[in-house]
């Protein structure tokens, strides 16, 4: 009985393994939390353990794990509710030299490494459609929906399921998941902008601006950083509330609020969420350069449209980033 135990759990492990990281991906859509995804795919894969031995087959494997990994979410999401952005919350501020007050009782949105997105390598059409789906603006638009539409539209135009698939597993109609369906693209085509104008990361161009992005930061150039931007740009910092737009406001708020002079802070290059991003170090009172806030662009053909300037620092290790340099 022991063998047979051990047999069915080296089954289990080696038939589900392949599926961490794509559920991985839908968690994360579904949560707007790396680390709060994390989580549940190791729940998933608890339950999916215990109840191994009751699995019938009638569904492939991969769904089946797919409707407890969306449970699991859902469960969640009653617990915790829905997490924000800053820009998600109230109008942009005018005042960027008032000191900004964080409020860190809020579950902001978290950002996700590039290794999230569960794209097939081998399919490029897939690939792409993986970036779409893990977009910051993508996944911030989609806290904007009720839990149940969130499920459809991730499943049927993300996943690709049929409707009487989502329709059984939410134990409802497949009318009524066509109409939740509707719905979350009409809510979603109102939330998240930039989808058409972001410009690829492989594009030369792109690269090139990064790089001076980086160094104006470093240099403490606020002239040059300006040129950068957008004349509409958004910034934005959870845990901080206040947001911005604007160049010249931007700028502002970065003299006023952060004040760097020339070898203050260091760019240290990532990606997050199909996107470049930067882990920024800034020099403290001994003359290290600590974490200090991890940056995800994006970017348009005409320059930097907006920054997401997450403060978490427990986010580095996540991006393969160092705590101090």
């Amino acid at each position: 009985m022991a063998n047979s135990t051990i047999e069915s759990d080296r089954d289990f492990q080696e038939l589900a393994d392949p599926y961490r990281r794509e559920l991985l991906a839908h968690c994360y859509r579904m949560l707007g939390s790396i680390h709060d995804a994390e989580d549940l795919v190791q729940e998933t894969f608890l339950r999916a353990w215990r109840s191994y031995g009751d699995f019938e087959g009638r569904s492939s494997l991969r769904t089946w794990l797919y409707r407890i990994a969306t449970n699991v979410c859902l469960t969640a999401i009653d617990q915790r509710g829905r997490r924000p952005m800053p820009s998600g919350l109230g109008a942009p501020g005018d005042e960027p030299e008032r000191p900004v007050v964080a409020s860190p009782e809020v579950p902001w949105l978290e950002p996700a490494p590039d290794t999230v997105a569960g794209a097939d390598a081998a399919d490029p059409a897939t690939i792409v459609a993986a970036r779409e789906s893990t977009r910051l603006a993508f996944i911030a638009a989609l806290q904007h929906l009720p839990a149940k539409q969130r499920v459809v539209l991730i499943l049927r135009d993300v996943l690709k399921w049929r409707a009487a698939e989502v329709a059984e597993l939410l134990d409802t109609s497949t009318a009524a998941v066509n109409s939740a369906l509707q719905r979350a693209r009409a809510q979603l085509e109102q939330d998240a902008p930039l989808r058409d104008e972001l410009v690829e990361p492989t594009d030369p161009a792109q690269r090139e601006l990064l790089e001076r992005y980086a160094k104006a930061f470093e240099d403490a150039d606020i002239a040059g950083l300006i040129e950068l931007f957008k004349k509409d740009v958004v910034w934005e910092m959870p845990p901080f509330p206040e947001w911005f737009v604007g160049a010249d406001v931007v700028m502002r708020l970065i003299a006023a609020q952060c004040a760097p002079g020339p070898g203050d802070i260091r760019m240290v290059p990532a990606a997050a969420n199909a996107q470049p991003a930067f882990g920024l170090y800034k020099r403290d009172e001994e003359g290290v350069h600590s974490a200090y806030q991890l940056q995800v662009l994006s970017v348009t053909g005409d320059g930097v449209a907006h920054v997401s300037a997450f403060f978490d620092t427990t986010l580095f290790p996540l991006f393969g980033l160092a705590e101090h340099l």
